[in-house]
């Protein structure tokens, strides 16, 4: 087949691809998991059937597949965040923001890196194992420059805040959403990693 043919039929199967993904979505956070049939998710996509099972197996595998792209879009914030600021202290509290409003909207957008969607056994899946790997790493990393430049506290391990960190920023799921309130969470968390004052 000429080249243009190709990248023309790949590009239109990424499109249909994004847009079961987006559909089955709305469709879960309306319906719940039980509630969505692969019927129901080919008209809404405008597909038919026989198309929609060349994609999936079935409406749990859309589900997944629509969680690991939405757990890569927050990997990739958060690594923006840490790349957006040279100064390790506004590095850190960049990341920490981020990871707030991440878990904050988890509600409204779907499941954040360190959280589960209940509709379905996600806590199960590789893909959110490799990621909250890849968030510790990330803000073990964050955090050690910050204590490098003298921010943050050297008494408990980069490892060890890192995780503390990570289910701090966790908790702004149950807070209201708001940025205020987010943003006193980053602030209460940070003071907790600082450097203690007879250090």
């Amino acid at each position: 087949m000429p080249r243009l043919w190709n990248a023309t039929i790949d590009e239109h199967r990424r499109t249909v691809h994004a847009a079961i993904l987006d559909t089955v979505a709305a469709l879960v956070g309306e319906h719940g998991l039980a509630g969505v049939t692969m019927s129901q998710i080919a008209a809404e996509v405008g597909i038919g059937r026989a198309t929609l099972y060349k994609y999936f197996p079935d409406v749990e595998a859309i589900v997944l597949a629509w969680h690991e792209r939405q757990v890569s879009e927050h990997l990739a914030q958060l690594t923006e965040a840490a790349a957006a600021a040279a100064e390790p202290a506004e590095r850190l509290r960049r990341v920490l923001r981020t990871l707030a409003d991440l878990s904050g909207g988890r509600h409204q957008h779907g499941t954040a890196v360190h959280g589960a969607d209940p509709a379905v056994s996600l806590h199960r899946a590789e893909h959110l194992h490799k990621a909250r790997h890849r968030l510790h790493a990330l803000l073990t990393e964050v955090i050690e420059a910050a204590a490098g430049a003298g921010h943050v506290r050297t008494d408990v391990r980069a490892a060890d805040l890192a995780t503390f960190a990570s289910h701090a920023m966790g908790a702004a799921a149950d807070l209201p959403g708001t940025p205020a309130a987010r943003a006193r969470l980053v602030e209460l968390t940070l003071s907790a990693l600082h450097r203690p004052a007879d250090s």
